[in-house]
């Protein structure tokens, strides 16, 4: 194969719209702005002419009825392939990876990939509307993908809500660790603390302000508990406005455009997989399979190990995520390196599926204020559920774009899926993860649990009475064995006591 076909980033660029500008962009209008700046960052002058492809992150924030078609029109852009997903974090990264091995293949001579919300001031425009009332256009058309379809249990016990599940992961995590409480809420403070400051240094973060670990753990009014361990400061910060757009092309394409060389940035490894879709069926909540072997066939294209890595960008909407990714890559707690580009999804913000896209902008930004750097990104989707991984740098790829078939690693991961859960439990459970929902007061709501039955089975219930709420949110539950029943009265199963 024409090793003049891997695929270079030759364009970048990113905006954040901040707050009380009299005449916000939309969204679609922002990716529009980003656009235009990437193509002008690549210095080409006929550069629209190349570009055959437009790939778009799924917008939250609002609704278009064909988005990649009218941002192509309001681009001068004619592209012959459209790609728009559903929403998922890992979208941006597994996006690169899907267009670096197009363009290998010579089915695309130069691909956009963008993003972007105005959620804030969306919010802000219709504050006091009720979202039914929002005019907005009807469902996109979904292209080259599908809206995820959540399980009854999912629903049963409100795992949907992000927050929950991955502070489940959280106190599975901790158990683990052998900290306690304290321990762990010092260490996960200690952890974002360093993401604060990475973010205050950063002019494209929604946050510029550096938080003290003690500052993102305690809570106040301005950082309210949210679910157990998490405060408001833990948690991604979806009200944002940011837009992103990069262009990647072939190094033949880039040659016969006269773009600088040392715009060029190499796509020098990547790899996407997905874990078990139902949480309770995973064998372990505190672990990432799809990370694990990502990670290693991404080194393995890029022809590195994981010690030649420079920084990282770990996706972090809260703690546990980044856990997860340090234990499944080796990455110890002294590590030296940062963990971060951007400042992470609290603090920098989070352009919903859109985050990774930044985090690849920074990522070229720096290796072409450094050249020797080698970068990798890492892009989460769901409940810890899709991951995408992308190592950049200045070097070819070891092994080519499009020579690699994953999928008996991905149905390995995928059959070690656990029997459905016990829908009427009766009897002892003992809890592999847990959480606390509060109330916007602080007070204590309602806890939901994972555990695992006598019979080895797993299950979920949820804790309602108020003696041991206080005991989930102050002592360590993970590991103890509790009793269980069915009500028939709310058709959940409830935790009685816990021994």
């Amino acid at each position: 194969m024409d090793n003049k076909n891997n695929p270079v980033i030759i364009g970048a660029a990113q905006f954040t719209q901040r707050k009380n500008i009299p005449q916000p962009l939309d969204s679609l209008s922002l990716m529009v702005k980003t656009g235009q700046m990437a193509i002008e960052d690549t210095k080409a002058k006929n550069i629209v002419d190349f570009i055959d492809a437009i790939y778009m992150v799924n917008i939250s924030s609002w609704s278009y009825e064909d988005a990649p078609g009218e941002l192509g029109k309001r681009l001068n852009i004619t592209p012959k392939e459209k790609i728009y997903l559903p929403d998922g974090g890992q979208s941006p990264q597994m996006l690169v990876n899907k267009a670096a091995k197009k363009i290998t293949n010579e089915e695309h001579r130069c691909v956009l990939i963008t993003g972007g919300e105005a959620a804030y001031s969306i919010r802000k425009t219709f504050k006091n509307v009720p979202p039914e009332y929002w005019p907005k256009k009807e469902d996109p058309k979904y292209i080259n993908g599908e809206r995820w379809a959540l399980a009854q249990d999912v629903i049963n016990y409100q795992l949907f809500f992000p927050t929950t599940a991955y502070a489940i992961f959280e106190t599975a995590l901790r158990a683990s660790s052998g900290r306690n409480i304290e321990e762990h809420k010092k260490y996960m403070g200690k952890l974002f603390e360093h993401f604060s400051k990475i973010a205050s240094k950063n002019p494209y973060s929604w946050t510029q302000k550096p938080f003290t670990a003690e500052e993102i753990t305690t809570p106040s009014p301005e950082n309210r508990l949210v679910v157990h361990p998490y405060t408001k400061r833990m948690c991604a910060n979806n009200l944002v406005d940011q837009a992103g757009t990069i262009l990647i092309a072939s190094e033949k394409v880039a040659e016969s455009l006269n773009i600088d060389k040392k715009k060029w940035i190499y796509i020098m490894g990547g790899a996407t997989f997905k874990n078990i879709d139902e949480i309770y069926r995973r064998p372990h909540l505190d672990d990432s399979p799809a990370a694990r072997e990502g990670n290693r066939l991404a080194l393995e294209q890029a022809g590195l190990k994981l010690s030649d890595i420079d920084k990282f960008d770990l996706y972090s909407c809260f703690p546990s995520i980044v856990e997860i990714f340090m234990k499944e890559l080796g990455i110890t707690d002294d590590d030296p390196r940062d963990l971060t580009l951007t400042g992470g999804l609290p603090f920098f913000g989070t352009p919903l599926s859109n985050y990774s896209l930044h985090a690849i902008i920074n990522t070229v930004n720096s290796i072409r204020e450094n050249p020797s750097l080698k970068v990798m990104v890492i892009a989460n989707g769901g409940y810890n559920t899709k991951q995408s991984i992308g190592i950049y740098g200045t070097k070819r790829p070891k092994i080519p774009w499009g020579a690699r078939d994953d999928s008996k690693i991905q149905d390995s991961i995928l059959k070690e899926i656990l029997p459905e859960p016990i829908e009427k439990a009766n009897g002892k459970f003992i809890v592999n993860g847990y959480s606390i929902i509060y109330e916007r007061s602080g007070e204590l709501k309602r806890g939901v649990a994972i555990g695992t039955l006598e019979n080895g089975r797993r299950s979920i219930a949820f804790v309602t009475k108020p003696e041991l709420l206080l005991a989930l949110d102050t002592q360590e539950i993970v590991g103890k064995s509790c009793i269980v029943q069915y009500d028939p009265r709310i058709e959940r199963n409830i935790i009685i006591s816990i021994e």
